[in-house]
Formats: structure tokens, sequence, C-alpha cells
């Protein structure tokens, strides 16, 4: 199990003295102990894979968006300080999928709810982020669904 996995990453990050990856993975813990409480359960109980990787996928968005506000800021040392999080984080997440085979599902859901025109857009677009669940970028899966409708 991940929770079980990054709890062990810790003792390794520690015993090689890796202060990035061990911030990260300490990060990650806390998290995860947030999500059991927020679901009602013990800190000390084991989240379910599922739940790890949607909260190791929310981390590295807000990752992002970090980044992406101190360059608007100019901090750099901030910059490469989220950036090498943002790698570690990565390991943990499964392959994204590329646009191409984004738009393969959101044709083929399209053609299966009989979709016409771009009021129906928004049933269109929650119905493929179920389907696909952590496999491709929000983002992506906008653009997407926006191209089919111009």
């Amino acid at each position: 199990m991940l929770h079980e996995q990054i709890k062990n990453n810790i003792k390794e990050a520690m015993m090689a003295k890796d202060s990035v990856r061990l911030e990260t993975f300490r990060g990650m813990l806390s998290a995860f102990t947030n999500e059991l409480v927020s679901k009602g359960k013990k800190p000390n109980e084991v989240l379910g894979d599922e739940d790890a990787i949607a909260v190791v996928t929310r981390m590295a968005k807000q990752r992002k968006d970090s980044i992406e506000q101190f360059k608007k800021g100019n901090r750099e040392d901030l910059v490469k300080e989220e950036e090498a999080q943002l790698a570690v984080l990565e390991t943990y997440l499964p392959k994204m999928m590329d646009k191409a085979e984004v738009e393969k599902i959101v044709k083929a859901k399209k053609e299966e709810l009989g979709i016409v025109d771009a009021t129906k857009k928004g049933m269109l677009m929650s119905s493929v982020m179920k389907d696909i669940k952590g496999k491709a970028d929000g983002f992506v899966v906008k653009e997407v669904v926006d191209t089919l409708f111009l």
C-alpha cells in the first residue's frame, strides 16, 4: 500500500540525509492523516491506495500552483524547492494520459451519450472525468471538450 510505502521511505530518506525527499514524505504522511481524520477514521489507520493517490494528486496540483505564483513573484529559490518536491510527488502518481488518448475517450463518450450541442458540454465533461478519474489532467479534458464544440 502507498501509505505504508511512504512510511518506509521516510526512514530511507533520513538515513540518506535527503532533506527534500524527507520533507516531501513527511508532508504526504501528514496529508494522509488529515484525509483519514476528515473521513471519520482514526489517525493511525492506513489510507487505501485510491484515496492516497487522490491526496498525492492534490498535493502535486498545489505545488504546480505555488510554482506559478512564485515565478510571478520572482522567487526562484522557492520555485526550485517546490519543483524538487513536485518531482518526488510525481513518482507516486499514475502516468497521465496524453491529449490523443483523452480525445478518443471524449469522442466515444460524446457518441455514447448522444450529445450534439454545446449546452450539454458540462454533462459530457463530468461523465468523462468520472471515467478517467485521475488518469488525465482536467485542463486537458476541458480543452478537448471545448474543441469538439467549436
